[in-house]
């Protein structure tokens, strides 16, 4: 990972309680389909942020651990769910046993992830016959208008694994740890689930805010940024006026440990 790349990586935690209250969770059937096949409920959530994907596993009956490197993420995370257990820790240096979880899950959060250090790292505390599964929530550009958000919004706030029609090239070149060697994986696997959301213009604007290109921006450059989305979406039949749905995706990609 680059210089620039943990600089990004690394600014979630300023907002973190932006983020808790503006990102979306994942779609219950995409965190099923992740699962689906692992030989047991005990679940890790890593770079678990503030919870959301916590969240969802939990209300889907697994048993969760999360694992956050970001401290103020991290209290986010333990206000929001006192009952899952969370521990500081990173993909890179995960503080569990050997072989014990059935499944690594990771939303909005693999992408930042050193697979070279970080791919062991999972082999090592996955049981055998795990699950290895990234989530990201994407907007529909399919859509009109959302294709229109995109064209201003820039790469800072839409960028690319953040669209249907990008993400599954932006993910599949993720190094993810392959079969052979330690850590033995069989082919990927991608999919996507509807995961619309009630969203206003500004809380739309809000959740955008919290993208890590957003938040490393210089302040004037950010606010400028953020004027010309708040202008879109007043201007925007969709979304001029109150509550809207907003057109969203769960895309999954899974590997499972042979």
């Amino acid at each position: 990972m680059g210089q620039d790349e943990r600089v990004l990586a690394s600014s979630f935690g300023a907002a973190a309680t932006a983020y808790a209250e503006h990102r979306p969770d994942y779609a219950p059937d995409a965190v099923r389909w992740a699962l689906a096949a692992a030989p047991g409920p005990r679940v890790l959530d890593l770079g678990a942020g503030t919870g959301k994907l916590s969240g969802t596993l939990a209300a889907l009956g697994a048993d969760v651990v999360a694992v956050e490197p970001d401290p103020a993420m991290l209290a986010e995370l333990r206000r929001a769910l006192p009952s899952v257990r969370a521990l500081a820790g990173s993909a890179e240096a995960i503080p569990l046993p050997d072989a014990y979880v059935d499944a690594v899950l990771a939303g909005n959060a693999m992408h930042w992830f050193d697979m070279a250090v970080a791919g062991p790292e999972i082999a090592r505390v996955l049981a055998p016959g795990g699950i290895l599964a990234g989530l990201w929530n994407v907007l529909d550009d399919r859509v009109g208008w959302i294709a229109g958000l995109e064209r201003v919004s820039g790469g800072e706030a839409i960028g690319p694994r953040d669209t249907f029609r990008s993400w599954r090239a932006a993910t599949a070149s993720l190094h993810l740890p392959r079969a052979g060697g330690a850590a033995r994986f069989g082919s990927p696997e991608q999919a996507e689930f509807a995961h619309g959301q009630l969203r206003t213009a500004e809380s739309l604007v809000a959740t955008l805010g919290t993208r890590a290109g957003m938040l490393t921006m210089p302040g004037e450059a950010r606010e400028a940024a953020l004027g010309r989305i708040r202008a879109f979406l007043a201007q925007t039949p969709e979304t001029a006026d109150g509550e809207f749905a907003l057109p969203m995706l769960t895309g999954v990609l899974r590997v499972r440990q042979r």
